[in-house]
């Protein structure tokens, strides 16, 4: 199935995995590339010494392209870009909007761009300062993300940008990609459904609970850190929304210094990340800790399976999801579930109305 998103980045499926931390790993990258779509790494949870690694692992298994996705407003954000150009990544990938010198230093490198937005303007604003194409996510879709339906927000930024739009927030199978390029999409990109594979290093427990999560298990709070954030609802998540101000500070210092020794980041450097994160947002002290720490907090989960202890990112879409494919398969299955879907279509639209 060709678009404009395979031919802008080398591979032969219009499907992106999406760079969530602690989870998109060499492991699912590598798989995501050889089943011919696009994989992306999660560089936020990794030191920049540990992402180097991680892009030779993935260019080790394989020679199919695929990304590294960034947060632009971290202050290593140009060590990062240095490795991506040195190392050949194919893509960049941004979970916030880029600045106009990154995105010109990468494109004069030849990286292919890939903004996240979450607003009609703030495509707008990156295509003009050169980005390749922006991945879209509407409301449905897990971690930080924002009020407006995929299906508005979708035709919204198709209409205003003549670069490729990968659409994201509520993707699981091969309809869900016929309707995204029936809205004028390039492609779908999908975290929860890649998450939910046999290929994804999650622990078994906490796979589990997402395939029992109903669509009333799904929540949207602000209690972690302040932003809009989707997850599964949990003891954590209850609890965070239950503290009041001073037991929330209490816990968030806590939590920051363990992540603070994982990390290597130092106190001023874990509040600085934090104060990025606000956006023009008016943050508590305890929410500017939780959101430079709230990668400790997904680690407790997606690496050492404690659903009572950490959180669980988690598009609406884990409601639908069944099982635990390999991502093989699940690309497979995709592609015929598409093609099935499309030759449906075909079949209602050259069908004579009855008594014709």
């Amino acid at each position: 199935m060709r678009t404009a998103l395979t031919g802008l980045v080398g591979v032969r499926h219009p499907i992106v995995q999406t760079g969530m931390g602690w989870v998109a790993g060499p492991r699912l990258v590598t798989a995501t590339a050889r089943a011919g779509a696009l994989g992306i790494l999660a560089s936020a949870t990794m030191s920049p010494d540990r992402l180097r690694s991680a892009v030779r692992e993935v260019k080790s298994r394989t020679d199919a392209p695929f990304g590294v996705n960034l947060r632009a407003d971290a202050g290593d954000a140009r060590e990062r870009v240095r490795i991506i150009v040195e190392e050949g990544v194919r893509v960049a990938s941004f979970a916030l909007a880029p600045s106009k010198e990154l995105i010109a230093e990468l494109k004069d490198a030849g990286v292919v761009v890939v903004p996240s937005v979450g607003a009609r303007r703030h495509a707008e604003k990156v295509a003009a300062w050169g980005a390749d194409a922006v991945i879209v996510q509407g409301g449905e879709g897990g971690g930080h993300t924002g009020e407006v339906a995929t299906t508005v927000l979708l035709p919204q930024i198709v209409d205003a940008v003549d670069i490729p739009v990968i659409a994201a927030g509520g993707f699981h199978d091969g309809r869900g990609l016929v309707a995204a390029l029936a809205y004028g999409a390039a492609g779908v990109a999908m975290g929860t459904r890649f998450l939910l594979t046999s290929d994804s290093t999650v622990p078994d427990a906490v796979k589990a609970r997402y395939l029992a999560a109903t669509a009333q298990d799904i929540t949207l709070t602000r209690a972690v850190d302040g932003l809009p954030h989707r997850m599964l609802r949990t003891e954590m998540v209850a609890e965070l929304e239950g503290a009041g101000r001073l037991r929330s500070l209490y816990r968030a210092l806590r939590r920051a210094s363990g992540f603070r020794r994982l990390s290597g980041l130092s106190w001023p450097g874990m509040v600085r990340d934090g104060l990025a994160m606000r956006h023009g947002k008016d943050l508590s002290w305890s929410q500017v800790l939780l959101a430079a720490n709230t990668p400790m907090l997904l680690r407790a989960s997606m690496v050492d399976g404690r659903t009572d202890l950490g959180i669980m990112a988690s598009g609406q879409v884990a409601a639908l999801i069944e099982d635990l494919p390999s991502v093989a398969e699940l690309v497979a299955r995709i592609l015929a579930e598409a093609e099935a879907a499309r030759a449906s279509l075909d079949r209602a639209a050259n069908s004579s109305p009855s008594g014709a």
